[in-house]
């Protein structure tokens, strides 16, 4: 049995149980617990503070951990990083009151900074030159220049609204975060495996994300033309027709650029275009 920490709540909560779901990980969910197991695989969860999801990884009261890189890198705890998950991204920055005119890092020369992250913000002042007294607080960070306990804050920055809501702005991002799959340095042959088995479902899914199946016919003296637009994972999968002008084409495109293409191969005479969503991609 792999043993996984995971926060509690929250934006990472939502998105890691979901992830967790598409990729056949079924728990016996019901009345909120600490410890819940999955059905038809050998995990259980452990619901932490996302602050403590680090050291309780490194010391081995969970075998894993899918944590917001923010806390992973503030805490500093000896647990190896498995994989970058590519979702609740967010950043680290440095914020000031709104009317400052600011002009350069030099700015938080002699300045307080309110933080949760004093670790990470001390490294980037040290390693530009800046001396800063920091004023470490949990929660409500924000509010710490409004009421005159600090001149600025360092704090987890994601769409920016708290901040205009409290006359900030963001002036130095420090560290861009998302979620990442963090390890025990010392985990057994089995659980290794098992987590190597998740590991494998994890990459499935996220591969498939802002993926798009397309099925399309395709007069066959334009193919050529055709396949340098639809490149696929390797290439294009090419299909005879009954009329022997045409074949069928199916691949794989970005979702960012999908009206793009879609709109090159129009102009290249394709018809019946299909697009479908993508779940899972095994390669």
């Amino acid at each position: 049995m792999l043993r996984i920490a995971v926060q509690s709540k929250g934006r990472l909560y939502d998105e890691t149980m979901l992830l967790l779901e598409e990729a056949g990980i079924k728990l016996n969910r019901g009345k909120r617990i600490l410890l819940l197991s999955a059905k038809g695989f050998p995990v259980e969860l452990l619901f932490l503070r996302d602050d403590d999801i680090p050291q309780s990884v490194a010391n081995g009261i969970a075998d894993a951990g899918i944590v917001g890189e923010n806390e992973y890198v503030e805490k500093g705890q000896e647990a190896r990083l498995v994989k970058r998950l590519g979702f609740s991204r967010c950043r680290l920055s440095l914020a000031i009151p709104k009317d400052e005119e600011y002009n350069g890092i030099q700015w938080f020369e002699g300045k307080k900074i309110a933080t949760s992250y004093p670790v990470i913000v001390r490294d980037y002042l040290q390693k530009n030159g800046v001396n800063a007294e920091l004023h470490i607080i949990s929660g409500s960070v924000e509010i710490a220049p409004g009421i005159g306990l600090a001149d600025a804050i360092f704090d987890i920055v994601s769409s920016g609204s708290t901040l205009v809501s409290n006359r900030l702005k963001e002036v130095e991002v420090v560290l861009p975060c998302e979620a990442l799959l963090i390890a025990n340095n010392h985990l057994t042959e089995e659980k290794q495996a098992i987590l190597d088995e998740l590991l494998f479902r994890f990459e499935s899914v996220l591969r498939a994300e802002g993926k798009k199946y397309v099925l399309l016919n395709a007069p066959k003296d334009k193919l050529a033309d055709i396949i340098e637009v639809l490149p696929g994972m390797k290439s294009p999968t090419v299909t005879p027709l009954a009329d022997r002008d045409w074949v069928s084409v199916q691949s794989v495109i970005s979702e960012s650029h999908f009206w793009e293409v879609i709109g090159k191969l129009k102009a290249l005479g394709a018809e019946g275009i299909l697009v479908l969503p993508i779940e899972k991609m095994i390669v």
